[in-house]
Protein backbone atom coordinates (compact mmCIF):
# COMPACT_ATOMS: atom_id res chain seq x y z
CA UNK A 1 0.00 0.00 0.00
CA UNK A 2 2.98 2.33 0.98
CA UNK A 3 4.37 1.84 -2.49
CA UNK A 4 1.70 1.86 -4.01
CA UNK A 5 0.38 5.42 -2.71
CA UNK A 6 3.70 6.89 -3.54
CA UNK A 7 4.37 5.59 -6.67
CA UNK A 8 0.94 7.76 -7.41
CA UNK A 9 2.98 10.65 -6.28
CA UNK A 10 0.44 10.76 -2.98
CA UNK A 11 2.22 12.08 0.33
CA UNK A 12 1.15 9.03 2.85
CA UNK A 13 1.28 8.60 6.69
CA UNK A 14 2.07 5.81 7.91
CA UNK A 15 0.35 4.34 11.33
CA UNK A 16 1.78 1.48 13.07
CA UNK A 17 2.34 0.27 16.89
CA UNK A 18 2.42 -2.43 18.92
CA UNK A 19 -0.58 -4.31 20.53
CA UNK A 20 -1.23 -4.42 24.52
CA UNK A 21 0.44 -7.84 25.06
CA UNK A 22 3.37 -7.34 22.73
CA UNK A 23 4.33 -4.28 25.19
CA UNK A 24 4.03 -6.19 28.54
CA UNK A 25 5.83 -8.95 27.14
CA UNK A 26 8.87 -6.18 26.27
CA UNK A 27 8.71 -7.08 22.52
CA UNK A 28 6.96 -3.61 21.96
CA UNK A 29 10.64 -2.00 20.39
CA UNK A 30 10.86 -5.21 18.24
CA UNK A 31 7.43 -5.30 16.81
CA UNK A 32 7.96 -1.80 16.03
CA UNK A 33 11.15 -2.30 13.79
CA UNK A 34 9.58 -5.19 12.14
CA UNK A 35 6.93 -3.12 10.80
CA UNK A 36 9.48 -0.56 9.73
CA UNK A 37 11.47 -3.11 7.97
CA UNK A 38 8.64 -3.98 6.29
CA UNK A 39 7.62 -1.27 5.20
CA UNK A 40 9.04 2.51 5.30
CA UNK A 41 12.60 1.48 5.68
CA UNK A 42 12.79 -0.79 2.30
CA UNK A 43 12.08 2.17 0.14
CA UNK A 44 14.75 4.49 -1.51
CA UNK A 45 15.58 7.78 0.51
CA UNK A 46 14.73 10.08 -1.96
CA UNK A 47 10.61 9.24 -1.02
CA UNK A 48 10.78 10.08 2.53
CA UNK A 49 10.14 13.96 1.61
CA UNK A 50 6.36 12.37 0.75
CA UNK A 51 6.19 10.43 4.64
CA UNK A 52 5.07 11.02 7.73
CA UNK A 53 5.16 8.21 10.47
CA UNK A 54 2.53 8.30 13.37
CA UNK A 55 3.65 5.87 16.28
CA UNK A 56 -0.51 4.80 17.66
CA UNK A 57 -0.25 1.90 20.08
CA UNK A 58 -2.91 -0.17 19.07
CA UNK A 59 -3.29 -0.62 23.04
CA UNK A 60 -3.62 3.58 23.82
CA UNK A 61 -6.51 4.10 20.97
CA UNK A 62 -9.79 4.42 22.76
CA UNK A 63 -9.43 2.37 25.16
CA UNK A 64 -8.62 4.52 28.12
CA UNK A 65 -5.25 3.49 28.42
CA UNK A 66 -2.79 6.34 27.28
CA UNK A 67 1.28 6.05 27.10
CA UNK A 68 3.05 8.15 29.26
CA UNK A 69 5.03 10.86 27.73
CA UNK A 70 8.03 8.93 28.83
CA UNK A 71 6.85 5.89 26.62
CA UNK A 72 6.00 8.17 23.96
CA UNK A 73 9.76 9.55 23.62
CA UNK A 74 11.21 6.56 24.49
CA UNK A 75 9.76 4.75 21.48
CA UNK A 76 9.83 7.74 19.09
CA UNK A 77 13.57 7.65 19.75
CA UNK A 78 14.29 4.07 19.02
CA UNK A 79 12.15 4.89 15.53
CA UNK A 80 14.75 7.60 14.69
CA UNK A 81 17.11 5.22 15.49
CA UNK A 82 15.84 2.66 13.08
CA UNK A 83 15.52 5.16 10.56
CA UNK A 84 19.48 6.11 11.25
CA UNK A 85 20.80 2.42 11.05
CA UNK A 86 18.56 2.31 7.31
CA UNK A 87 19.69 5.69 6.19
CA UNK A 88 21.75 8.58 7.55
CA UNK A 89 21.05 11.64 10.35
CA UNK A 90 19.27 13.62 8.17
CA UNK A 91 17.10 11.60 7.23
CA UNK A 92 16.43 10.77 10.40
CA UNK A 93 16.25 14.22 11.77
CA UNK A 94 13.78 15.16 8.99
CA UNK A 95 11.06 13.07 9.01
CA UNK A 96 8.18 14.11 10.87
CA UNK A 97 7.17 11.23 13.89
CA UNK A 98 3.40 11.97 15.18
CA UNK A 99 2.34 10.05 18.22
CA UNK A 100 -0.79 9.12 17.84
CA UNK A 101 -2.07 6.98 21.05
CA UNK A 102 -4.90 9.13 22.81
CA UNK A 103 -3.89 12.92 23.04
CA UNK A 104 -5.90 14.63 24.99
CA UNK A 105 -5.94 18.37 26.62
CA UNK A 106 -4.59 16.82 29.87
CA UNK A 107 -1.39 15.13 28.73
CA UNK A 108 -0.81 16.94 24.97
CA UNK A 109 1.45 20.13 26.32
CA UNK A 110 3.80 17.00 28.36
CA UNK A 111 3.63 14.66 24.81
CA UNK A 112 4.42 17.54 22.53
CA UNK A 113 7.00 18.60 24.61
CA UNK A 114 9.07 15.19 24.15
CA UNK A 115 12.47 15.81 21.99
CA UNK A 116 11.43 13.34 19.44
CA UNK A 117 7.29 14.22 19.25
CA UNK A 118 7.26 16.28 16.12
CA UNK A 119 3.32 15.96 16.49
CA UNK A 120 0.03 14.07 17.14
CA UNK A 121 -2.80 12.26 15.11
CA UNK A 122 -5.76 13.00 17.30
CA UNK A 123 -8.19 10.83 16.91
CA UNK A 124 -11.34 11.23 19.15
CA UNK A 125 -10.45 13.90 20.83
CA UNK A 126 -10.70 16.32 17.41
CA UNK A 127 -14.49 15.55 17.81
CA UNK A 128 -14.75 18.02 20.82
CA UNK A 129 -14.40 21.33 19.41
CA UNK A 130 -13.16 22.34 23.17
CA UNK A 131 -10.64 19.80 23.12
CA UNK A 132 -9.41 19.92 20.08
CA UNK A 133 -8.71 23.94 20.52
CA UNK A 134 -6.80 22.79 23.85
CA UNK A 135 -4.55 20.65 22.34
CA UNK A 136 -3.89 22.39 19.29
CA UNK A 137 -2.71 25.57 21.96
CA UNK A 138 -0.75 23.30 23.62
CA UNK A 139 1.38 22.13 20.35
CA UNK A 140 1.55 25.92 19.45
CA UNK A 141 2.86 27.10 23.37
CA UNK A 142 5.70 25.18 22.72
Amino acid sequence: KVELALSNDLDIIFCFGEELFERKSNNHFQVVKNQLENTVLKLDRHLWRKIVLAYEPIWAIGTGETATPEQAQEMHEFIRKCILESYDKTTSENVSILYGGSIKPSNATEIFSKKDVDGGLIGGASLDAKDFQLIIKANSSL
